[in-house]
């Protein structure tokens, strides 16, 4: 469910740049020993957890000991896991079809393209 007449702007800092490059982008090594749930439409935006980047078709957000698995549509062409997303929430989620944009690490005036979200995809661990 979606709540419309709440804007709100978030503006998401990472702090990938002090990970090893090999554990921001091993999405195959993150995802070891988790299977995957079907896809959401949707999922809360919480204030200690953003979405992340891992390559120009990928995002993640981690909720406890679920992972979502965001597969852009077509892609953002630019986006790397150490750009800042720029997104603007319609409601408390983020929702498949939304969009957002990316302004580079450490700086960069001008944000890149508008891209796209698809569906999440919670990979929860084995119990």
């Amino acid at each position: 469910m979606r709540l419309a007449p709440m804007t709100i702007l978030l503006l998401a800092a990472f702090s990938t740049a002090a990970m090893p490059k090999s554990d921001r982008n091993d999405l195959a090594a993150q995802l070891a020993g988790r299977t995957a749930g079907p896809p959401q439409d949707c999922v809360p935006i919480e204030p200690a957890s953003n979405l992340r980047p891992v390559d120009a078709q990928t995002l993640v957000v981690e909720r406890g000991a679920t992972l979502y698995v965001n597969r852009l549509r077509g892609g953002c062409p630019g986006l790397d896991p150490t750009d800042t997303i720029i997104f603007v929430a319609h409601g408390s989620q983020y929702c498949r079809g939304d969009h957002f944009r990316t302004r580079p690490f450490g700086g960069g005036v001008v944000p890149g393209p508008i891209c796209i979200l698809g569906d999440f995809v919670p990979y929860r661990r084995a119990r």
